[in-house]
């Protein structure tokens, strides 16, 4: 697979999903601010947890400083968001420099979480759950 690369100082877009949240990002060289859906960072998600998530991929490369990020993100809860903009933010920085691909990808941080929720089943309450077996 051929990579093109985009000229340093340009926007880079990018999307992850996780569950049903999906997750846009657009990355480019800057001072680590970080705006999802118009607000700051520490409004949107308010525990550690997520903005960790969010920032990992700029840990692993060592450049939390180094890029703002412009995220739209919808759907799911905020875990689900979080992971989603983890993904995206991950392969935002691989199209800015393919050389970030081996250290993301020995983090795991490329690879998307295939888990969904299991679907209801007819004649069943839920997707496992089964109803009370009476013998007579």
């Amino acid at each position: 697979m051929t990579m093109t690369v985009i000229p340093q100082n340009s926007p880079i877009q990018a999307t992850g999903r996780r569950k049903t949240a999906t997750a846009t990002v657009i990355l480019k060289p800057g001072k680590g601010e970080v705006s999802i859906n118009g607000k700051d960072l520490e409004f949107y998600f308010p525990t550690f947890v997520h903005r960790y998530e969010v920032f990992k991929p700029l840990e692993v490369i060592e450049g939390t400083k180094k890029f703002d990020i412009i995220a739209k993100a919808r759907g799911g809860g905020l875990m689900g968001q979080a992971q989603a903009l983890k993904l995206a933010v991950s392969r935002a920085l691989i199209k800015y420099d393919p050389s970030y691909r081996s250290l993301l990808k020995k983090e795991g941080l490329l690879t998307r979480d295939p888990r969904m929720k299991e679907r209801k089943k007819t004649g069943q309450p839920g997707a496992r759950k089964r109803f009370q077996f009476s013998k007579r």
